[in-house]
């Protein structure tokens, strides 16, 4: 995969470089917390529609992002946006750990979460309103332990993958993409869902 659009420098706030494959892979999940936080500007659609992937199956991900980003104005990103995951009462998909591996908002796993939180010196956002354990908050916490903004070992990132995205993001990527609101979002759901699978075998081949 190449060209993600993201900030992120060549090494991390503890002044420690990255290799390309680490630093594509906190602009990966850099980008999924961006585009599950919130809906896309004009400005990040357009810089989504110039992605460009590899023949794997999560570069050819990445070119569907781009050509659904080209495809699709703001105002239309709004509306899906709201419809998957704000709705009336309730949008189509519950965007948390909690619900995902309890049925119910505000459970144990956040309570976990929040641990290892302090325990890493993450704070949560402020005026952020959500529970931590939304998909967006954690994969910016990823994006973090990778990009070297918490000081932690391999170990450590391993420890937090596996505890708090590996049992459920999966799943929540795969109804994203079969989401019946979902059209701009249908193929990140499908570049989340492979990116999950390549990190938790390349997470288990370091351990």
């Amino acid at each position: 995969m190449s060209g993600v659009p993201n900030d992120r420098a060549g090494s991390g706030s503890q002044g420690i470089a990255l290799d390309e494959a680490d630093l594509l892979r906190a602009r990966l999940w850099s980008l999924l917390g961006t585009l599950l936080a919130r809906p896309p500007s004009a400005e990040l659609l357009s810089q989504l529609s110039g992605l460009s992937g590899d023949a794997s199956p999560l570069g050819q991900a990445l070119s569907a992002l781009a050509a659904a980003a080209a495809a699709t104005e703001e105002r239309r990103a709004e509306r899906e946006y709201h419809n998957l995951f704000i709705g009336v009462a309730r949008g189509e998909l519950v965007p948390y750990a909690s619900f995902y591996l309890t049925g119910f908002l505000n459970e144990k796993p956040l309570a976990r979460l929040r641990g290892d939180m302090a325990d890493l010196g993450i704070a949560r956002a402020e005026g952020a309103s959500d529970p931590e354990d939304h998909i967006a908050s954690i994969s910016e916490m990823m994006a973090g332990l990778i990009a070297g903004d918490f000081a932690v070992p391999l170990a450590r990132q391993n420890q937090f993958f596996t505890r708090h995205i590996a049992p459920w993001a999966g799943r929540f990527f795969s109804d994203l993409e079969q989401a019946g609101e979902a059209a701009f979002y249908r193929p990140l759901g499908t570049v989340g869902r492979l990116f999950v699978e390549i990190e938790a075998e390349a997470y288990r081949l370091a351990a």
